[in-house]
Formats: C-alpha cells, structure tokens, sequence
C-alpha cells in the first residue's frame, strides 16, 4: 500500500467527519445527487470574503496552465501559442518556440498542458492539440517536449487519436499524470454521435478512440495492465469508454481515482467518477435531450437513467448545459470553509461551481462568480493556495480568487 500524505489524511478525516450516507446517481431537478446534509462551515471569523483579481491579462483564448517549480505558469493559447506567466502576474513571454502546427479551427487548437511530475530532474512539458492530417481531418494529439529558455526542444508526438476525421469540434484534451506517473487523456467523440440515431456509437466502439479516456505511459507507449490491453478488437491505450466531450479532470485527492466533467447535448453535461474498463453510456443514455427537442425527462436519451448497464454520473445539469471545463479539487488552506471541494469552470454557465464532497458522493451545488461574466475554461490551485481561473475569450485573462 503506497503512504498516505499529511494532506491526503486530513482531506481523509474531513471527509469522515461530515457523516453523510454515501451513494451516486442523479436525480431530481437539479441533477444532483440525493440531498445530503453537509455544507462547508462559515469563513473562518474575521475572514475576509473571496474575490477575484486579474492577476494577468493579454491572452487570447487560453485553455490550460501548469505551474513550472520555480512559480512561473506556462499557459496554453487555443491559436496554437504556449506562454510563460511570471510568478506575480507581472510579465507575459513572447510565445514559445517549438510548438508544433496545430488545427486551430472552432474548438480545435492548442488545448491542455501538464508539467511532468519530476520536472526538477527531467523537464519534460506535454500539450494535447488538435492535430491536422494534410487532408483537412483532424483529432486529438499529445506531445512533449523539454522546456529550455523561451523553447521547446526534443518534441514529439506520443499519442494521436484514431480516427481522425472532419468537422471542429469535441476534442476533450485534459491530461492528468496519475500518482503511477501515467498519463490520463480524456477525448472527445468529435461529434459523431447523435442520440436520435445512438446507432452511431463511436463512443462505445472499442476499435477506436473517439469519446474515451486513454492511459499511456510517458513515453507514449501502452501500460500493459490496462483493462483492454490483450482484448481482441479494442485499442489497447482505451481505459473507459462511453463519453462525450470530456473537458475537465482531476484526481479526488482522498482516493486518488480520475473524475472528469463532460458536456452534454441540450442538458445532461456530466460529473463521472472514472474507474478502468467502465462504460459511461454515451450515446446510449443522456440525462439530455437531442437538440432540438424540448427539453424535459420525456426527451431523455432512453429515459436517462444509466444504470444497471452503464455507470451513474455522480452529478449532472439538466435542463440547460452548463457547458463545464476545468476541474478541481480543492485541497488548500487559504479557503478552509471550501477545503475538500470540487470546482468546475462553465463556459455556456459563465461561472464557477462548487460542489462540497464527502467521499464520492457529492452535495448541492453552488454557483460563484457569476458576476465575472466570464468563459472560465480551466481552474486550478496555485501552489500558493489561491484559486486560478482561465477566461476563454480574445481578451483572456488569469484570474485569481483570493481574500
């Protein structure tokens, strides 16, 4: 059994402490899960209240950030430029060189970036992109490169989904190093899937990568303990299947388990715990509806409910797409009352949520910063404990949640 970490054995006893009865699916009209009856404490007396400070501004769509161990953020720009932030906010670089060229066409561009997990020893930085085949297809890609002064050296293409194909949008392209030092890509199924004809399938089809999550090693290459590996017909890298646009993913830091957020059609996007080899039901079953349709449980993919035969979202939004990206779980001291909890950025829903969290199961939502009037596509936690939100639009911006 690996250790568990100061942090992870307080997040373990708040958890423990908060003594609701556990349990998943949703239901209801807010699409969260059963009413529970935990709710974060006040701020801590004499606290002052969040809010949110731009703490830089000049970017152009921006999609994702990592922090380099020295403070600094690299940040993705959709357009195909990745920037180096200094650690106040203070200078924006010129764009990096090496990046490769990228499909930068409505959702298409330059999306995610990580920072490898021993980056001190082995600076190693991976992007996903939508990458272009010479014929006008594309699909999502990974690759990485070692950060030396303002460039990217050594790149390479370690992964590319299969098919590629036409159209611009649902590409997914979160990247999550998993404690193992594997890397977790979530995909999307490039709009191929209609629930008014789920016949399609693409999701569900294990011949391809289209509306999947995949785990590779670093290097590219497949873990052999994967669920699928040696399976006849299935892609070897495929570690769950049955999604739709999965664009936000995080580690729950208790249990160290991948969840991810994944756009629906007309309502119905998705909270989904990810556990190896499951099945999430896209196009099957959607607590949304075809677009089009008016919206309510009558027009529910096959009457929405996912289980027994595909797994329960752990929350979801219905009647109208919050359009959720970045995703995280707060595990800090700068906001003690929201420590343990799930955010979510929301482009369509202009806005960030939180969700409070006791094991896996999740309480009533809450909506924050609505007042921002902002695309947030990514969220994370600074090493400093403050909460960064990127802003999706030609005149993005960082912005931190601080006291």
């Amino acid at each position: 059994m690996e250790p568990i970490d100061l942090d992870r054995r307080r997040l373990a006893l708040l958890f423990a402490l908060t003594g609701v009865v556990a349990g998943c699916g949703g239901s209801g009209s807010s699409g969260n899960n059963t009413p529970s009856n935990f709710t974060p404490g006040p701020p801590p007396p004499g606290a002052a209240p969040a809010t949110a400070v731009t703490f830089r501004d000049g970017l152009e769509n921006p999609w994702g950030m990592a922090w380099l161990p020295d403070g600094r953020i690299l940040v993705t720009e959709r357009p195909g430029r990745m920037r180096i932030v200094s650690a106040d906010g203070s200078t924006l670089s010129s764009p990096l060189g090496g990046v490769p060229a990228v499909h930068a066409v409505d959702q298409g561009g330059l999306l995610d970036v990580a920072v490898a997990p021993d980056f001190a020893t082995a600076p190693w930085v991976y992007f996903s992109f939508s990458e272009e085949d010479g014929n006008g297809d594309s699909g999502t890609a990974v690759a990485r490169g070692q950060l030396s002064g303002n460039a990217l050296t050594n790149v390479s293409v370690i992964f590319s989904q299969t098919p590629k194909l036409g159209g611009s949008g649902h590409y997914g392209g979160r990247l999550v190093f998993a404690d193992d030092g594997t890397l977790l890509v979530t995909l999307g199924e490039r709009q191929t899937d209609d629930p008014s004809n789920p016949g399609t399938g693409n999701a569900q089809n294990l011949a391809n990568h289209l509306g999947k999550v995949v785990r590779i090693h670093r290097d590219g290459s497949t873990p052999s303990n994967n669920p699928f590996a040696g399976t006849a017909g299935a892609l070897a890298q495929i570690y769950s299947r049955g999604h739709r646009n999965p664009q936000g993913a995080a580690l729950h830091p208790v249990s160290r388990e991948l969840w991810l957020n994944e756009h629906g059609p007309q309502g119905g996007d998705e909270i989904n715990r990810v556990l190896p080899g499951r099945n999430y039901g896209w196009p099957l079953r959607s607590y949304g509806c075809p677009y089009g349709a008016t919206p309510g449980p009558a027009c529910q993919v096959n009457g929405g409910t996912h289980a027994p035969n595909y797994e329960e979202p752990q929350a979801y939004w219905v009647p109208t797409s919050t359009a959720p990206s970045g995703m995280m779980f707060y595990t800090g001291d700068r906001f003690p009352e929201w420590r343990g909890s799930l955010f979510v950025g929301a482009l369509s829903g202009k806005s960030l949520w939180r969700f409070p969290v006791d094991g896996n199961t999740l309480g009533t939502r809450q909506q924050h910063f609505t007042g921002l009037n902002e695309r947030i596509r990514d969220v994370r936690q600074g090493p400093d404990g403050w909460i960064y939100l990127l802003t999706d639009s030609a005149s993005g911006r960082i912005v931190r949640i601080q006291r």
